[in-house]
Parts: structure tokens; C-alpha cells; sequence
């Protein structure tokens, strides 16, 4: 394999696939690009005037065709062009032999080409994500159900209008995980072994 990893982590809304991106980010001693991509993409291209609050509203936000129209192969939607910069951006980094971990944003289908990408997907069971966005967002119970549910079908609409391969699909990952059945430290040790396995770094 290639000297340059690329760690893509996607994740279900209520997992602890950020959480795993951290801790795989600090073991290889990666640059971690999740909700901080925006604010490294604008100091990149040196953007003033821009607000990235803003942006990160438009985030993971699917196109609405009723509103947005595509005129030879230009938008007027907000959402899309934001899209679009971060997969540049991301792309730039990979063509530039950067290693670094990535969180969503349909990066197991943008790298694709580069050897040293390695995709994992993160889930759990519905009461596990439930539990910790109870406790994240202090909700009851259904709130927090309905919140996890609307979470993931923006995700998965959001990935499925950029993507072939559809969110969550296993055939379009190298791992799948389900954090429920190992918890976070097991789930860690098995990813690194994996990893490491993959990097020829274990015989």
C-alpha cells in the first residue's frame, strides 16, 4: 500500500464515529478534518466576508431542485457549491500526498483512486444513538428518537445526491462497524490492527 493513509469515516448521526475518527487521528498522528473543514477551507482560499456558521448550516444539506436550477454545469445552489469546495479541498489535500483522517462528506467515493484510502462506516443500534443524544441535547426519549431519524435521512440524502454507492451500504465501504457490539475501545483496537494489517505494517 501506498505510504500516504487516508482515513475515511462515515457515520450514522448518535454513533461515535467522530469520536473514533479522534482517537484514529491521534494514533497515526493525522490532521483530523470534520466540522473544522469549513473554517480550513475559507483560510485556504483566503474568503472574506464569509460567514462559517453560516456555510455550516448549508452543510450536509441535500439540493432542492424546486428552488435551485443547474445552467451548463453551474448552480445557484448554495448547498451544492459548498459541497463541491469541500470534495476540491479534500481532493487537493489527497493529490498533494497529504495522510489525514476524514469525517463524511462522501469521502469513500471522492478518494476512491487514491491506494491509501481506507473507508470505514460507523453504527449502532437505534438505542444506543438515542441514549447519547439524550444526554448530548438533554431531550426526552422521542425527541431524541426523531432527531437521530431526521439526522440520518439528511445524511443519507445528502450522500446519495453526490454518491454511486448509497450511504451505509456496505459493499461501498472497507469496514463496517457496529460500535454496540464492541464499544469504543474494542472498536478501536480492532480498526488499528485492520489498518495496520492493510499498511503491510503487521505480517
Amino acid at each position: 500500500m501506498s505510504q500516504q493513509l487516508i482515513i475515511s469515516v462515515g457515520r450514522e448521526f448518535g454513533s461515535i464515529g467522530h469520536e473514533i475518527a479522534e482517537k484514529l487521528a491521534e494514533h497515526y498522528n493525522l490532521p483530523l478534518y470534520d466540522h473544522n473543514l469549513l473554517d480550513e477551507l475559507v483560510e485556504a482560499n483566503k474568503l472574506e466576508n464569509v460567514d462559517v456558521d453560516e456555510l455550516k448550516e448549508l452543510e450536509e444539506d441535500k439540493n432542492n431542485f424546486v428552488f435551485y436550477r443547474t445552467v451548463k454545469g453551474h448552480t445557484n445552489s448554495p448547498a451544492h457549491n459548498i459541497a463541491h469546495m469541500q470534495f476540491d479541498f479534500m481532493k487537493k489535500k489527497a493529490e498533494e500526498g497529504e495522510s489525514f483522517v476524514i469525517v463524511g462528506r462522501c469521502s469513500e467515493q471522492m478518494l476512491k483512486e487514491y491506494d491509501g484510502l481506507i473507508s470505514i462506516f460507523i453504527l449502532e443500534d437505534m438505542k444506543d444513538k438515542v441514549n447519547r443524544i439524550m444526554k448530548y441535547y438533554d431531550l426526552p426519549e422521542k425527541k431524541a428518537e426523531k432527531l437521530v431519524k431526521y439526522k440520518n435521512k439528511k445524511r443519507k440524502n445528502y450522500h446519495n445526491t453526490y454518491c454511486e454507492g448509497k450511504w451505509g451500504d456496505s459493499r461501498n465501504y472497507d469496514v463496517c462497524i457496529n460500535c454496540s457490539r464492541l464499544g469504543m475501545d474494542e472498536a478501536i483496537r480492532f480498526l488499528v490492527n485492520y489498518i495496520d494489517i492493510r499498511r503491510g505494517e503487521i505480517e
